[in-house]
């Protein structure tokens, strides 16, 4: 791999390091955690600072800078749909007293960009903080890849022995998903936890991304019936 490709996807790995569960990093820690001397971690760390995307929090601890907002805003507004949507996730975090979230197809991973827990009632579920979801454990993830047309990713982890990890059984489940418009799981990514997920489309019928809440599997057959054939109105 050239060096500078290397350096980049290097640079990219800190930055994703930071999250809600370690919104500040040390210089030792990080280096630990990558397995990289910290000579070479303090390097990366060095030129993120200058370039603004991390700020300096102290003495040898890290943070994200604020040069992310100024990307951030970039991105949103180059989305048009992304504000109804998120209103749309909102008002069903606040009617559902659930985790609800926006979760889009980027190549192979599905990514969540946005949560809200409004009226959250209930114990937590899995995934509450994680970036990437599992595409084929989660309804948001079997939403996308469906509609997409997508195969079963490669390996596909057997999280339960509720997940689905054969072509056979992902064709039969694929094909309930775009028939029915909406995907639903229970106990596949970890058991206690099920979710269900509906399209968010543009005007043109094509799926921007995915609406969708998680909550304890107990309650899912009854979240299921009240939500499952709500249909999301157009983004434009």
């Amino acid at each position: 791999m050239p060096r500078t490709l290397a350096t980049v996807e290097h640079a990219v790995h800190l930055l994703e390091l930071f999250d809600a569960d370690h919104t500040e990093w040390n210089l030792s820690s990080l280096s630990r955690h990558v397995g990289k001397p910290t000579s070479t971690v303090h390097e990366q760390l060095t030129t993120l600072c200058e370039s603004g995307l991390l700020t300096r929090a102290g003495r040898g601890r890290y943070r994200l800078g604020w040069r992310l907002l100024k990307l951030a805003s970039a991105l949103y507004g180059s989305l048009p749909w992304y504000a109804p949507a998120h209103a749309a996730m909102e008002r069903l975090a606040r009617r559902t007293h659930l985790l609800a979230f926006l979760c889009v197809l980027d190549g192979s991973r599905v990514l969540c960009v946005a949560r809200s827990v409004q009226g959250r009632d209930g114990p937590p579920v899995a995934g509450e903080l994680d970036f990437e979801l599992p595409a084929h454990a989660t309804a948001s993830g079997k939403l996308l890849l469906a509609l997409a047309g997508r195969p079963l990713p490669s390996p596909a982890v057997a999280f339960t022995d509720r997940t689905v990890t054969t072509a056979a059984g992902w064709s039969t489940e694929s094909t309930r998903i775009r028939q029915s418009a909406h995907a639903v799981t229970a106990n596949e990514w970890a058991s206690g936890t099920g979710s269900l997920a509906v399209p968010v489309r543009g005007e043109d019928g094509v799926v921007l991304a995915a609406l969708g809440i998680s909550l304890p599997t107990p309650g899912c057959v009854k979240v299921t019936r009240c939500c499952a054939h709500s249909t999301t109105p157009p983004m434009k």
